[in-house]
């Protein structure tokens, strides 16, 4: 029987050591986890401040105590890692409410401690940050006890999209600023034009090029001279992984502080694993480390260590494919592959069309911008971007399958859509990039 520690008890961590419990019911599993909850939906975060979501507890569906119960694991939140002895096998674990320390031993190690949000470093009351259920609380509760009306949204990445969007549905004046020209960076930047027009269609104000110097009271000051007061800042200005407690250790990280694994998600040390946006892995398709901060590439670490743990080495990780995408309003935003700032390792030809969803005598029609990238010499798909209203999803999701499966973009002829009016086309955009693509 092992012992096995777990830091982390959001999506990597939890699905991990629920994972590791369905093939082992012996080994003991305890979590440590440093903030106050466990498994919450941190992608839905946005959504109830939006007031989307109105049933806070559909976040929360795990507790603790029903995980013990469910599981027989045990999670202690307000549990912190701070250091790691990998010699002895031990880790340090400071209790957030009592600040006593104590010593922990493990068999196997699984490190899932995540990211946490950068910040500007202005003080004041009304900046917040939104990473988990704890940020979404406060942010929610500040709009109740302030009547806040007008907010201002820092930063131009999905999450900021997804904020700004639930605050405006929530009834807020919302300011958008970005402190360059270059907003929602997974998508090529010619693409993501539907972001200016529904802000515009929507009155919503925006400024690139732009950003804080002062916070004085509600009065902020920008870089541009501009000075106005706000009810509430969000920031959204990327994250950091929280590896400063792995640096006790012997465990190798990269100049960026994330944690390389290998196919199994082991880390350099014997017995000890990492997964979730703490890693830095792979890409599946191409010869090109990867960092990919989303949801799938945690739950799939976590199916993959249990199969090791388990015995089954067959079963390892291929590599992500960085499949992502975001709603804006009207909108859908999505790319795989490879990301546009690492096209230039590659020689690459392009392919796009722009296309109704459906059959355009069906009612309701809208256009998909659909672009596919693929090498010049043996033309295997690179990347895929599409943005539009409807159909966007389904689109790259089956691009998604075809990189995973090594087609050419040749072969993207060949793929047998699902028709009718009301879906698509009989040939549909998928087939149109691969008919187009013979003349490249």
């Amino acid at each position: 029987m092992n012992k096995i520690i777990v830091v982390g008890a959001v999506a990597g961590g939890a699905t991990c050591a629920s994972q590791i419990r369905r093939l082992d019911k012996e080994s003991e599993i305890i979590i440590f986890e440093k903030d106050r909850d466990m498994s919450f939906a941190n992608c839905g975060l946005p959504y109830y401040i939006g007031q989307v979501i109105t049933e806070r507890d559909k976040l929360l569906p795990i507790t603790p105590e029903t995980f013990k119960n469910k599981k027989d694991i045990t999670v202690k939140t307000y549990h912190e890692v701070i250091e790691i002895n990998d010699s002895k096998q031990t880790v340090t674990v400071l209790n957030r409410q009592t600040n006593e320390k104590f010593e922990e031993t493990y068999d196997k190690l699984i490190l899932s401690p995540g990211a946490s949000a950068n910040t500007l470093g202005f003080e004041s009351d009304m900046i917040f940050t939104l990473r988990n259920m704890e940020d979404t609380d406060a942010i929610d509760q500040y709009i109740n006890k302030h009547q806040a009306k007008k907010a201002l949204v820092v930063g131009a990445g999905y999450i900021s999209l997804e904020v700004l969007e639930n605050l405006y549905h929530r009834g807020l004046d919302v300011t958008l600023i970005h402190r360059s020209e270059s907003v929602n960076k997974l998508m090529d930047q010619d693409m993501n034009q539907a972001i200016f027009d529904e802000l515009n269609n929507r009155n919503i104000t925006y400024r690139l090029n732009e950003e804080i110097t002062k916070v004085e009271g509600h009065t902020v000051t920008f870089k541009s001279g501009i000075q106005e007061d706000y009810d509430l800042i969000v920031e959204g200005v990327g994250t950091h992984p929280n590896s400063n407690f792995i640096q006790s250790s012997n465990i190798k990280l990269d100049e960026k502080g994330f944690i390389p694994v290998n196919d199994k998600f082991e880390t350099n040390i014997p017995n000890i694993y990492a997964l979730g946006d703490v890693i830095s892995s792979f890409y599946r398709h191409v010869d090109l480390k990867a960092q990919v901060p989303l949801a799938w590439g945690a739950h799939r670490g976590a199916s993959v260590i249990a199969e090791q743990f388990a015995g089954n080495q067959n079963i390892t990780f291929k590599g992500y494919l960085g499949a992502n995408i975001v709603k804006f309003f009207d909108y859908t935003f999505s790319s795989v592959g490879v990301k546009p700032s690492e096209l230039n390792q590659f020689d690459y030809k392009m392919v796009e069309v722009t296309s109704g969803a459906h059959a355009g005598y069906y009612p309701g029609n809208s256009d998909i911008h659909l672009r596919v990238y693929f090498n010049k010499d043996d033309r295997q798909l690179l990347r895929a971007a599409a943005v539009g209203k409807e159909g966007v999803d389904k689109r790259i999701d089956v691009l998604t399958m075809a990189m995973m499966n090594g087609m050419t973009v040749d072969e993207l002829t060949e793929f047998e859509v699902a028709y009718a009016p009301p879906y698509s086309h009989p040939k549909d955009l998928i087939n149109m990039i691969g008919y187009k693509s013979r003349d490249l």
